[in-house]
């Protein structure tokens, strides 16, 4: 399939470390990918369902002890420690190769050795990359076929070149002592063993969209985040778009997602999903910021997912789609997970393959579960109904805002812009969420979670700060206005006070509208807060003084903050930006 000379030394280098029964090159054909679920289903490794209800859908199942990405078996592997930074876990590369190698020897024998050239982007785009997965796992080739662009088409890309990103897994025995998921981004080099669970194996996803492609974009002077890309058309047919980043439990696939409330949907408003995950970044011809979505399908939550909550996720699953631990229908042979409806099946086996049905259910008991809490779908992003005519142009599209958000109950306003470039980097720097009783540990505990960024900078993140602020120094004045939104302000009750889900769209229009000129805000210690009247609330059962309460600037709560940012950047030491410490010495005298 290639005469790429490193691509085959590399591939027969690993060849004589596993020692496989066979070979096989996936070449992105549907009558092969058919072959390998044909073989899956035979195994057991997938069920077939049903094919009226659910066509070309699967379901799998994990082993009980592999069932999530685990950030304390998760390394950055480079020459210096310093480089890894105080956010990661650090190894010697060259140890950990060794520990690796040897873990991984010989446990092919009796295996087919998969290698999947894929491309994390649209095959040929500027802003794309390429990578090879050498796997034991059909279940990982053929969510690797979703998502991301696999085949030969990749390999006639790549020609010659060597810059690409050599991903190798090794499922062993599924131990959890023995696992290990490995960056080395030093070698654009990406190593997993002892685990099948989707977050730690499709190395396209995290390990090569996230750690090692932040590394590689801090190299070469673009940016890998962790946001979701979205388009706002408006009623004139125009399109702007933004990237966002979310922590995890704060709405990011409903956000890049989001139906508008029936008033704007009516006046001809409308989102277009280019991607709900991953954003890659760089400046273009005419010096704005252009994303791409380097993914090509959506590993999304299952429980909770619903067609209230966020319908076009939901749509996007309704074919072509493998399920990861969630139940079994066995009435209809479909699949079902909390949250999905208030009609659990009568008959069903759960996650862990056991009988299940609905007077097994302790709410209080996640064991109890029929779907496992982390239980995904992989779904083809051509499925979902609001995806972007842009998605596959490889163009990328222009982003006129940035936006960042987290999970706070008192302390952040609905919306605010950062005076600028500078300053929104450091919004983004101490983006913070408040834990729910979904996390483990206390509930209403603040985490840090820099641009959302904290598991999957591949460097030292005080080197990722000076990158964004290097970033913005190139773009100038056209660099995208930074926001941060709170969707999650409570009474003293603990009641939410701004709807969210489609309503968010109000709170996006005056986002473009201050981008374009068109809006006005008042300036208070943290940023620029809008008017209350410039939040379009028709139709909305919300009365003025509650929407100017949760915009509200308190400056005793903010003094706090203020204390705690301090406290959190204490741990980038000497790295720490200067300006950054600048912006947190200018927020503190704005509060007095």
């Amino acid at each position: 399939m290639t005469n790429n000379k490193q691509v085959l030394a590399w591939v027969e280098e690993m060849k004589n470390l596993v020692n496989p029964d066979k070979v096989m090159w996936i070449d992105g054909s549907e009558a092969q990918l058919d072959e390998l679920r044909a073989i899956a289903v035979k195994s057991g490794e997938l069920t077939k369902l049903n094919e009226e209800l659910l066509p070309g859908c699967y379901l799998h199942r994990t082993r009980q002890n592999d069932v999530a990405r685990v950030e304390d078996r998760t390394f950055i592997c480079t020459t210096k420690e310093e480089d890894a930074g105080p956010t990661n876990h650090w190894y010697d590369p060259a140890e950990m190769y060794k520990k690796l190698y040897n873990i991984a020897r010989g446990t092919y024998q009796g295996r087919t050795m998969y290698i999947i050239p894929f491309s994390m982007g649209p095959i040929g785009s500027p802003l794309a990359k390429i990578g090879l997965e050498i796997t034991d796992s059909i279940y990982v080739v053929l969510n690797m076929a979703i998502m991301t662009r696999v085949g030969q088409k990749v390999l006639d890309t790549l020609g010659d070149s060597n810059d690409w990103v050599r991903g190798f897994h090794a499922s062993c025995d599924i131990d959890p002592e023995n696992r290990y998921i490995c960056q080395f981004p030093e070698d654009n080099t990406i190593i997993s063993v002892n685990s099948a669970y989707g977050g730690n194996v499709l190395l396209g996803k995290k390990c090569f969209a996230l750690r090692i492609a932040s590394y590689q974009g801090w190299k070469e002077g673009w940016m890998a985040e962790h946001m979701l890309i979205l388009g706002l058309q408006n009623p004139k047919g125009e399109v702007k778009y933004v990237a966002a980043a979310f922590p995890s439990a704060c709405g990011k696939t409903n956000l890049a997602m989001l139906i508008p409330p029936k008033y704007l949907q009516e006046k001809g408003y409308k989102i277009w999903t280019v991607g709900d995950d991953i954003a890659w970044m760089r400046i273009g011809a005419d010096g704005r910021l252009y994303a791409i979505n380097p993914e090509n399908g959506f590993f999304g939550v299952a429980p909770g997912t619903n067609e209230k909550s966020n319908f076009n996720a939901l749509e996007s699953t309704k074919k072509n789609t493998i399920f990861t631990n969630v139940a079994l229908n066995t009435d209809n042979n479909t699949v079902w997970w909390e949250g999905l409806d208030k009609n659990p099946p009568e008959n069903a086996i759960d996650w862990k393959g056991n009988p299940w049905n609905p007077s097994m259910f302790v709410k209080a008991d996640k064991s109890t579960y029929a779907a496992h809490p982390n239980s995904r779908f992989t779904a083809p992003a051509v499925n979902c109904p609001c995806i972007s005519e842009e998605f596959d142009k490889g163009a990328g599209v222009p982003i006129s805002a940035i936006i960042f958000g987290g999970r706070r109950a008192k302390c952040t306003p609905l919306v605010y812009q950062s005076k600028n470039w500078e300053n929104g980097v450091f919004v983004g720097s101490a983006m913070a969420s408040e834990t729910t009783a979904a996390a483990a540990g206390a509930v209403g505990v603040v985490r840090r979670d820099p641009m959302a960024m904290l598991p999957f900078c591949g460097y030292h993140m005080g080197d990722y700060f000076q990158h964004w602020l290097d970033m913005g120094k190139k773009l100038g004045d056209k660099a995208p206005k930074i926001f941060n939104v709170n969707w999650f302000r409570t009474d003293d009750e603990g009641n939410f006070l701004w709807p969210g889900f489609g309503d968010n769209m109000r709170v996006l229009n005056w986002i473009i509208d201050r981008c374009e000129g068109k809006a006005d805000a008042t300036e208070t210690a943290i940023g620029y807060v809008p008017k209350a009247e410039d939040i379009d609330l028709t139709d909305l059962d919300m009365d003025m003084d509650t929407l100017k309460s949760i915009l509200t600037v308190d400056a005793e709560t903010w003094k706090k903050e203020a204390a705690e940012i301090e406290e959190h950047y204490k741990k980038f030491g000497d790295k720490l930006p200067a300006e950054l410490k600048n912006q947190l010495a200018t927020l503190k005298a704005n509060l007095g």
